[in-house]
């Protein structure tokens, strides 16, 4: 893996002006040093994980297992399930979220200072034998789930360094940071799950599934847009062109909205007009919540970020479910 070392100099002009700026970038470690609150390795390697972004993948990963019409609480226990939770936790999505604060820890110096690597806790040279092992820890377990999956692994690593690492980048290209986000959230262990359970796989028989999760990922795009607001003042700094950033909050947040509503509709119709009314009316009746907490979130995203995702995506994910299942009673 080779090293994005940032230029120096271009460095220490961002943190100039988030000096200037008044951004408090408060610094609780020497360069070089741990953290000074104790943290042991075990806490260490768990806070480059970034455990909580494990759900979502998880979650996509079960129903595309629940779509393939294979799959059933018998199966909770099985090495194949497990397997399937450690890969798309803790291994898959743990490899990008290490990869992701390898090439941002210039930003992260601004908008998250205590993160491991820019708090001197884990250095580069261990952040990349770290990253190199699960990598190949990630592919070895995709393959004793599915050969297939060792090489949706590969497109998920690859789709981690095209979002953070330079010259692409592509965090810092609008739309298409998010996109490929989303993608790798939804699209890919969504049909990782499909291919762990179904007996027979042909691309006919997971188009239900590439088409639900499809417009999940555009729902899923406003989401990843409501995270950006944390820090745009970090991504204007550095030059990340997020749509907080670009458009502004209030605006962003109305895209935001639109697209969160706009891919879940399109799922609920997508299941009308396959014979599936009343899953169709569950998944259009849980995107009326979301539709009202969005009032607020554009009033104020800035204070209602966290929250709105906090509340609103519980009814998106039961979307995915219902969905699920939806597919799993046309499966053949």
């Amino acid at each position: 893996m080779s090293k994005n070392t940032p230029d120096n100099t271009a460095f220490d002009n961002n943190r100039d002006s988030a000096s200037s700026s008044g951004i408090s970038r408060r610094k609780p470690f020497v360069q070089g040093r741990r953290l000074h609150e104790p943290v042991s390795s075990i806490g260490l390697l768990v806070r480059f994980l970034k455990p909580v972004t494990w759900i979502p993948v998880i979650w996509s990963f079960i129903c595309g297992a629940v779509s393939s019409g294979s799959f059933g609480w018998q199966n909770l226990s099985d090495t194949k399930f497990l397997l399937g939770l450690l890969l798309t936790g803790p291994l898959a999505t743990g490899t990008c979220q290490m990869l992701n604060d390898y090439f941002d820890r210039d930003l992260d110096e601004i908008n998250e200072p205590n993160r491991p690597i820019p708090g001197g806790a884990i250095s580069l040279h261990s952040a990349t034998l770290l990253i190199a092992l699960w990598s190949v820890l990630s592919v070895i377990v995709g393959w004793l789930v599915h050969p297939f999956i060792a090489l949706y692994v590969v497109i998920g690593i690859i789709n981690a360094h095209l979002y953070s690492a330079n010259p692409i980048k592509l965090k810092k290209r609008l739309w298409a940071g998010n996109i490929i986000v989303a993608v790798s959230y939804l699209i890919i262990p969504w049909i990782a799950g499909e291919i762990a359970y179904r007996s027979e796989f042909s691309l006919a028989a997971i188009t239900p599934s590439l088409i639900v999760a499809t417009f999940y990922t555009i729902a899923s795009t406003g989401t990843m847009t409501i995270n950006d607001f944390k820090s745009i003042e970090g991504d204007r700094q550095v030059g990340i062109h997020t749509l907080p950033a670009v458009f502004g909050e209030q605006r962003a947040a109305l895209i935001a909205s639109i697209l969160i509503d706009l891919g879940q509709l399109m799922a609920a119709l997508y299941l009308f007009m396959t014979g599936q009314p009343s899953y169709g009316w569950m998944v259009a009746g849980l995107i009326v919540p979301q539709f009202f907490l969005q009032f607020s979130l554009v009033r104020s995203p800035a204070t209602m970020d966290v929250r709105y995702n906090a509340i609103a995506q519980n009814f998106l994910v039961a979307g995915m479910l219902v969905c699920a299942l939806a597919i799993r009673s046309i499966a053949p």
